[in-house]
């Protein structure tokens, strides 16, 4: 069943919150919205539970208006960031609770909590109380709440922030695994595009109120529709570099790359270029295309070095296998992928090949 948003808008004040003119998320569909602090995702979230009241606009779930509907009335579920697990109730009595409350019958109760409990391996917890558990079976325990609830819709609020490196990729992947086998509608928010890319049929990208950009994991990162978007995924970050549009060729700084501007570029046009560091190729010695270039800073992540090159009056962030050995000082030469350039507009950031 699919969620639609039309022309919704959230004002506190005279402060724009959110503005979406036109959104459809589909049912089944691992869907998140990913930006900045303060850029409306949460407060997104809040209006499709009910916790906020539009300023205008409306949100459909199939046939249903839930616009004016209570959050209670409107068959959602919400997973925070706290967990927000009562501390006085044992694991069954927290996974209880919304049952309760809904007056289910107590086989039924006993039987959706011994299921939800099975899938998500809480079931040797069942009796301890939270202060006994640790982060991340808290973090189980607050999915669980929501499962027994079989709701149309999972919201998810920065749900694994609260935990370290590794215990947050093990969540991730269990989250995307539970999703698969509920065929569940999950609607995510986070400020973290790894998580964003990994766990996602399709992403919003926000930043002040408005959607940059709705799309695919890949089309998000290969195809960015403004220098936002771009510079927002990819660790380490993509390259944006001042250059200008000449007859038949761009020029990056002394370097001129004989390659056909973007389409509405006109000889003299200022662009900005976009070149991820994993789109740079490195050579050892002179090579067709390529220009010298001096290494300035070598980072180690794992198998992986980036490296801080000074190139023909530029300055790029490259990516190279560890084992290569590369130094500080070390003469290279360097060559970007023309078919991996992004060509921008340096005033209003749009991309202009798309």
């Amino acid at each position: 069943m699919d969620l639609r948003l039309d022309n919704l808008t959230k004002r506190f004040g005279d402060r724009l919150a959110v503005e979406i003119p036109s959104l459809t998320i589909h049912g089944g569909e691992f869907f998140t919205f990913v930006g900045p602090s303060g850029c409306g995702k949460s407060t997104t979230l809040n209006l499709i539970a009910g916790l906020e009241a539009p300023s205008a606009g409306s949100l459909r779930l199939g046939d249903r208006d839930l616009t004016a509907l209570p959050p209670h009335r409107r068959d959602v579920a919400f997973v925070f960031q706290s967990y927000a697990l009562y501390p006085h109730r044992t694991v069954f009595g927290n996974l209880a609770f919304p049952l309760e409350l809904a007056r289910t019958p107590r086989s039924e109760i006993q039987r959706r909590v011994e299921e939800a409990a099975a899938r998500l391996n809480l079931t040797p917890l069942l009796d301890k109380h939270p202060r006994q558990l640790s982060g991340g079976e808290r973090q189980r325990v607050a999915l669980g709440r929501a499962m027994v609830r079989q709701p149309q819709l999972f919201l998810f609020d920065e749900p694994l922030s609260n935990l370290d490196a590794p215990l947050r990729a093990q969540m991730r992947k269990e989250l995307k695994r539970l999703q698969q086998e509920l065929a569940a509608t999950f609607i995510y928010v986070t400020h973290d595009q790894e998580e964003a890319l990994s766990l996602s049929d399709r992403v919003a990208v926000m930043r002040s109120g408005r959607v940059q950009q709705c799309g695919g994991p890949r089309e998000i990162y290969d195809q960015p529709t403004n220098a936002f978007v771009a510079s927002f995924f990819g660790s380490p970050a993509i390259n944006l570099l001042d250059a200008t549009a000449d007859s038949g060729g761009v020029r990056l700084g002394d370097v001129r790359l004989a390659l056909p501007p973007p389409p509405g570029a006109t000889p003299g046009t200022k662009l900005t270029v976009g070149i991820r560091p994993e789109h740079i190729r490195l050579h050892t010695q002179p090579a067709a295309g390529a220009w010298p270039a001096r290494v300035a800073l070598v980072e180690l992540h794992g198998g992986q070095s980036y490296l801080e090159l000074e190139a023909g009056g530029l300055r790029l962030t490259a990516v190279a296998e560890a084992a290569a050995g590369h130094q500080p000082g070390q003469a290279l030469h360097v060559q970007l992928l023309p078919d991996r350039l992004l060509f921008f507009d340096p005033t209003t950031g749009v991309r202009f090949n798309k």
